[in-house]
């Protein structure tokens, strides 16, 4: 038997060796679009954009490492299209890989700026992004940061420890609002002001112009901010036109059931950022863009393609986290835009955590600042199931208080 990866980030990579735990003994292919050897990309937006490591340190999987594993690696010839019926995956360079069983895990690609200012607006996914964005921002000191998200946040964090003055624009008035409501969304906001970032949130951007020695950017409220670069970090778009004639369902992602199988096929199936997978507990189709995810979708899927006749549902609890200066930002279950979480502690005192709770009470998700115990406590809570949010709390609390 073959089985084929087509992508080579971390979902991809981490199937590779699941699929070799899992006791897969016959032929691996891992297809990359990047002629580099597969690296994290979570560093990208810190520590490799810093310049405190380099792509070569943070390698998924290196050359000694596949030969040592059994994997066949092509790298930086992207898949092109996949013939289903005649189980071929087909590569921009005109060749073909024929499977048994093929994993889609292509990923997501930074969506594209709506405005068009030259080299100075950069787009942050790739090591190649990294590197540019680094260059210019050694001989630079201001950027503009057009996103709050988890990525603009990061890089603004990056910024400032370089020495750069920041302005971070989002069109929401509280940009993280929409995953943990209003209040932890104001006190995550909050991080940034104690480093001088200029927040201009509840602004879109109209217009940017490079006029020659700048960056002048029109925002909708008539004002302008002046910058050497900027960033655009506005989201991702799932890489899947490339699956277009494959016959496959798509929308928003590869249409897949509960065990990451694609609708209507048992040789095909999908993990990482371009799979959209039927959750049951939540009763529907989900794409989740985070690293943890994609590391247990692919364990699932190693395991469910070595274990066809006891197909198990992939049935996580959902975990990110984001370092952004010396704060660690952690997130676990579901956090809700219209819920009003329960917090303890205080941001001003160095950690927080927020307890969520469903509608009878029930322990649903929580994040922290800089509070790892905390976060542990919660995870192993909603990972048994049946806790409570008191029972979160609780432990929390306990967790706050003074020992002696």
């Amino acid at each position: 038997m073959t089985a084929v990866v087509a992508g080579a980030s971390v979902a991809g990579v981490r199937t590779a060796q699941a699929l070799r735990r899992e006791g897969f003994a016959d032929d691996i292919v891992l297809i990359g679009a990047e002629p580099d050897v597969p690296y994290d990309k979570p560093p990208l937006s810190k520590a490799a954009l810093a310049g405190t490591t380099t792509i070569d340190a943070i390698a998924l999987l290196t050359h000694d490492d596949a030969k040592q594993l059994g994997v066949e690696l092509r790298l930086g010839v992207p898949a092109s299209g996949l013939d289903v019926p005649n189980r071929r995956v087909q590569l921009a360079d005109g060749t073909s890989v024929g499977y048994d069983q093929v994993i889609l895990a292509t990923g997501t690609r930074a969506r594209p700026s709506p405005w068009e200012a030259g080299s100075r607006l950069h787009l942050l996914r790739t090591a190649s992004d990294c590197a540019r964005l680094r260059a210019d921002m050694q001989g630079a000191g201001s950027i503009l940061v057009i996103g709050a998200g988890f990525i603009g946040s990061e890089v603004a964090a990056t910024a400032t420890k370089l020495g750069l003055s920041v302005t971070m624009v989002d069109p929401l008035p509280i940009p993280m609002s929409r995953i943990v409501g209003a209040e932890m969304g104001e006190l995550l906001a909050s991080v940034h002001d104690g480093y001088d970032v200029d927040r201009r949130f509840g602004l879109g951007v109209d217009q940017v112009t490079d006029d020659g020695d700048q960056l002048s950017v029109q925002l909708t409220d008539g004002s302008q901010v002046r910058a050497d670069l900027a960033v655009v970090g506005i989201g991702v778009v799932p890489n899947t036109e490339w699956l277009e004639d494959s016959g496959l369902a798509i929308d928003n992602g590869v249409m897949c059931d509960e065990f990451c199988r694609a609708e209507g096929r048992t040789d095909v199936f999908a993990a990482g950022d371009v799979a959209r997978w039927l959750h049951l507990r939540h009763g529907e189709h989900r794409r989740v863009e985070h690293w943890t995810h994609a590391c247990e979708q692919a364990a699932a899927v190693a395991r469910n393609i070595c274990h066809s006749d006891e197909l198990r549902a992939y049935d996580p609890v959902d975990y990110v986290w984001s370092d952004q200066y010396d704060w660690r930002i952690q997130m676990v279950g579901h956090t809700a835009e219209d819920s009003t979480p329960e917090i303890v502690g205080d941001i001003s005192t160095g950690r927080c955590a927020a307890v969520y709770a469903g509608p009878a009470g029930e322990l649903t998700g929580a994040v922290t600042v800089s509070w790892p115990k905390a976060m542990l406590a919660v995870r192993r809570q909603l990972t048994a199931g049946g806790a409570t949010a008191s029972d979160a709390l609780a432990q929390i609390h306990k967790l706050a208080a003074p020992v002696g």
